[in-house]
């Protein structure tokens, strides 16, 4: 893991380990760390014992301690097949975080995925700078996606996918933003941008400021809420359906109530009882049959 200027932006959160100011890279370093980025896609087999003990150690401490970033590293099996590359990624990382001190505040490595966290208002420079700069030639944004976390203060996380095709690579950039909260655009980088926007505007409600065209462009006109919030109801709000003597699409109230749903690990069956089998009530035992009457003469 490695951090950058504690005088950048830190909004809402602390940085997990803020560094001294760096210095200058030189052109060497710009050229190792581009040779680092081209030999990611070798996947070159691993040459010592040490070097693999040593990418298996800076992978585990990869992780993104800081809130509200917190990526979930399990014990991978196969780590030693990704610890040459995943060392070239963290000196990559590492020349990305002391060219950009002031917007990058951290970033992390898991097998060949680099990921750059960073706040809102360093979008555009962000990924302009990946976009031109000669050891970056990022391209074409592949997605935007958004993540739902709920229990977080600053509950969305804007997740950008950049490629380079100059040197066969992908990088990750995320950054964060609350209800409330305006994410500015990335149109004026890529073009491509548009409608991805308009995708996590539509599905999560994800303000983007100073977008072109910023309306729903997957569900229909009128829909009330972002149906991939966790909150959102499963079966919606109202009901779609075809009425033969309007003969249209009409939208009604929808009749079907969904229970309360809350969000923790817990099973939802262990509320139900121990499983026992119950007892048959006394109403439901066989009734004998009725005496015969007697004939009266």
């Amino acid at each position: 893991m490695a951090a950058a200027n504690p005088e950048r932006e830190q909004d809402w959160f602390t940085l997990s380990n803020p560094a001294s100011s760096p210095s200058k890279m030189s052109f060497r370093a710009g050229v190792r760390a581009t040779r680092a980025l081209r030999a990611v896609s070798l996947r070159a087999p691993v040459s010592s014992t040490a070097q693999v003990a040593r990418a298996i150690h800076s992978s585990s401490a990869s992780k993104a301690s800081a809130s509200p970033f917190a990526e979930a590293t399990s014990p991978n099996p196969t780590v030693t097949q990704y610890a040459e590359t995943t060392e070239k990624l963290h000196t990559y990382g590492s020349y990305l975080t002391q060219c950009l001190p002031k917007f990058i505040q951290q970033f992390s490595v898991l097998k060949d995925e680099l990921t750059l966290y960073i706040a809102p208002s360093a979008v555009v420079p962000v990924l302009t700078f990946l976009r031109d700069h000669q050891q970056c030639q990022f391209k074409q944004v592949m997605d935007i996606s958004g993540v739902d976390f709920p229990e977080r203060e600053k509950r969305f996380e804007v997740v950008y996918h950049l490629l380079s095709v100059k040197y066969a690579g992908r990088i990750r950039v995320k950054t964060y933003a609350g209800e409330a909260d305006a994410v500015p655009s990335a149109v004026e980088v890529f073009r491509g941008a548009d409608w991805y926007e308009r995708e996590a505007w539509d599905l999560f409600g994800i303000f983007f400021e100073n977008h072109p065209d910023l309306r729903r462009i997957l569900t229909d006109y009128g829909f009330e809420g972002h149906p991939l919030r966790k909150d959102f109801p499963l079966t919606g709000y109202t009901e779609v359906r075809y009425d033969e003597e309007r003969k249209r699409v009409v939208y009604e109230p929808l009749q079907l109530t969904q229970a309360f749903r809350n969000f923790e690990s817990l099973s939802p069956w262990e509320q139900v009882g121990d499983g026992t089998k119950g007892k048959r009530p006394d109403e439901l035992k066989r009734v004998p049959p009725p005496k015969p009457e007697e004939v009266k003469k």
